[in-house]
């Protein structure tokens, strides 16, 4: 069966960020994590490769043994259709500490609630209440 995973390449923060975006989605898990050991080529017990849900969507990250001149870009994004305005507020304020707000939350023509940040660990997040 043919599966799209969207991969997170972190370079020292994969557990740390995928640890902390368990804790904000209901239906959400570390499924699994295997560590570089002392042969490498990565930090010894940093993430290989893992593996974790939000709300039941499966997401797969590493931190990569290689330093790159590139990380995450607005272009790619995580976008979250939340149930309620208390939700789109607490994930707001969650995500946005510590990063960067491209657009603040507010109505917008689009949106009856909308917020678009970059988390502290550098991906960006779209936060929608469809109407």
């Amino acid at each position: 069966m043919t599966r799209i995973t969207p991969f997170l390449m972190f370079e020292g923060q994969a557990e740390a960020a995928m640890t902390f975006y368990v804790s904000l989605f209901k239906d959400s898990e570390v499924t699994s994590i295997t560590r570089y050991g002392p042969e490498g080529p990565g930090a010894e017990g940093t993430v290989m490769r893992a593996s974790f849900t939000l709300c039941g969507q499966r997401v797969m990250c590493i931190d990569s043994p290689v330093k790159h001149a590139f990380g995450f870009t607005p272009a790619v994004s995580m976008f979250v259709d939340c149930e309620t305005p208390a939700e789109v507020e607490a994930l707001y304020v969650k995500l946005a500490e510590g990063g960067q707000t491209l657009m603040p939350l507010n109505a917008y023509p689009f949106s009856r609630k909308f917020a678009w940040v970059n988390d502290r660990f550098g991906v960006s997040w779209q936060l929608n209440l469809p109407d």
